[in-house]
């Protein structure tokens, strides 16, 4: 803990020293005497529910204000990484290479170098470890339940080995010492520019940005959900040749029509004609309130797959279930559009496309014009689609190993981890066990004695952490679910009444 603390102001002391920045009065040209690039907008502070480590206001800040300034001479990337010319030779030598899969390697040469790397104080506060999808284990990977997320595991991980392969030639050239050669140390370092890297124009692998990545994510708002929604904001974006950014994606929108909607769609972006990265508060801030930066819009298991954590409330979040392929050869939506809302409802598209496919064919030219519009067809047809959907969703939570209930309990009995007899009573009431004796067994756990956290081996620990992470994920989703049948009853209950 002290040892951290220490990182930590080393950190600070050494941002301030290259000019990075989070008063408005300063330049930013290098300021040596100063002991901490923070302390006029913001501190680093802990927020045990919403992130962990992250950075905290130390006074209210206004909407819009900008709270940190990073030049340039700060960033690690590819350009200012391969000065070093060993490196630059060596990458010269593989250009099948992707931009991602050098950057992984410029860090992991940085690494190599110990305190001899310019980057040094800020290379010592990355995270030891990280629960992206691509590390999680066999066992994590099924406590996720569902196939798409299972699919999406062994996707994230058969690429990051894949990656990792084609890059071995290059780190062999460059001598990498043995434990930056394994893919622990690749799917660390790729965890890293995944988790972290913030947009830069000039190269698509992005950028590390000392203390700028200290900011913890929020969630952007709910994007429009009715066609009649996206109709009024593209009528009314008349020059949409505008670019702000909004984390790693290029947003099109003109600013007359950010300002009618008060809202900011970016945090921050690189600004060359100060030659640094700027971030800016996205919301008003009272002092002492943890200062977010949104990332840009990803459901839970792409925060899971990309970042290696998901969010309670996430307004992004969707759930795609099984349709019949008529449903899809029925209209002109995209398979992306058809889905259920975080908060169970259909989306627009879904319903839409839904109303059609319970149309006879010879009807559904007549009736097009209704349904994009969002219209209901009649009594029988929104009867029908609510019944269909109610009985999809409710087989595909019968189909799951666990309840919606058990995994509440699950969750609960995890939070109680270190007491093995409170865990193991929870879990006892639980009707499906086996997942809980497979950890057990899996890490040569018997009793209350090795299952202290003096004991329990880090190993297990990480285990425990990621399959915590798969509960959560799995628990939301059967939630979305289970809202969604509640709504479709709702809907068929107003037809009785």
């Amino acid at each position: 803990m002290e040892r951290e603390k220490e990182n930590l102001e080393s950190l600070l002391s050494w941002a301030a020293q290259l000019g990075i920045s989070d008063s408005t009065t300063r330049t930013n040209q290098p300021q040596h005497s100063l002991s901490s690039c923070l302390g006029s907008s913001l501190c680093v502070s802990h927020f045990p529910h919403s992130g962990g480590r992250g950075l905290g206001a130390v006074r209210d800040i206004k909407k819009g204000e900008a709270v940190l300034r990073v030049p340039k001479s700060a960033l690690i990337t590819r350009e200012s990484v391969m000065e070093d010319k060993m490196l630059c030779v060596a990458v010269s030598r593989h250009a099948s290479l992707s931009s991602v899969q050098i950057l992984v390697v410029c860090l992991l040469y940085e690494m190599g170098k110990g305190k001899t790397s310019r980057w040094h104080p800020y290379l010592m506060n990355l995270p030891h470890t990280y629960d992206i999808l691509a590390m999680f284990g066999e066992f994590e990977k099924r406590a996720l339940q569902v196939d798409e997320a299972i699919w999406g595991t062994e996707k994230a991980t058969l690429k990051a080995k894949s990656e990792w392969k084609e890059a071995h030639a290059l780190m062999e050239d460059l001598m990498f010492k043995p434990q930056f050669l394994k893919f622990k140390a690749w799917v660390w370092a790729a965890a890293t520019i995944s988790s972290r890297t913030l947009h830069i124009p000039w190269d698509e692998a992005g950028c590390l940005c000392p203390v700028g990545d200290l900011f913890n994510y929020d969630a952007p708002g709910e994007e429009p959900s009715g066609i009649e929604d996206s109709e009024h904001l593209l009528s009314n974006t008349s020059n949409p040749d505008t670019i702000l950014l909004s984390g790693d994606k290029n947003i099109m929108v003109d600013a007359d029509l950010l300002d009618s909607h008060s809202q900011r769609l970016t945090d921050g972006g690189f600004e060359e004609e100060i030659n640094a990265y700027c971030f800016y508060a996205r919301a008003y801030y009272k002092k002492g309130d943890q200062v977010l930066l949104c990332y840009g819009t990803y459901t839970n298991l792409e925060l899971l797959e990309h970042y290696g954590f998901l969010l309670q409330e996430n307004p992004n979040d969707k759930v795609f279930i099984p349709l019949e392929p008529a449903v899809y050869s029925s209209s002109s939506w995209s398979k992306e559009s058809l889905y259920i809302h975080h908060n169970g409802k259909p989306s627009f598209a879904l319903l839409a496309a839904l109303r059609l496919w319970a149309t006879p064919q010879n009807k559904r030219r007549s009736v097009g014009h209704l349904v994009y519009s969002g219209s209901q067809l009649s009594a029988d047809n929104e009867i029908f689609i609510m019944k269909w959907l109610l009985k999809t969703c409710d087989a595909l939570l019968k189909n799951l190993p666990t309840s919606l209930e058990e995994d509440t309990l699950l969750l609960n009995a995890m939070d109680n981890s270190h007491h093995f007899s409170t865990f193991m009573g929870i879990t006892n009431l639980m009707s499906s066990r086996n997942e809980i004796y497979n950890f057990l067994e899996g890490h040569h756990i018997k009793d209350a004695h090795s299952f202290t956290d003096v004991i329990l081996s880090r190993k297990a620990r990480r285990s425990m952490d990621m399959w915590k992470l798969a509960v959560q994920w799995r628990l939301k989703y059967k939630k979305v679910l289970f809202d969604c049948i509640s709504y479709c009853t709702e809907i068929l209950d107003s037809f009785v009444t």
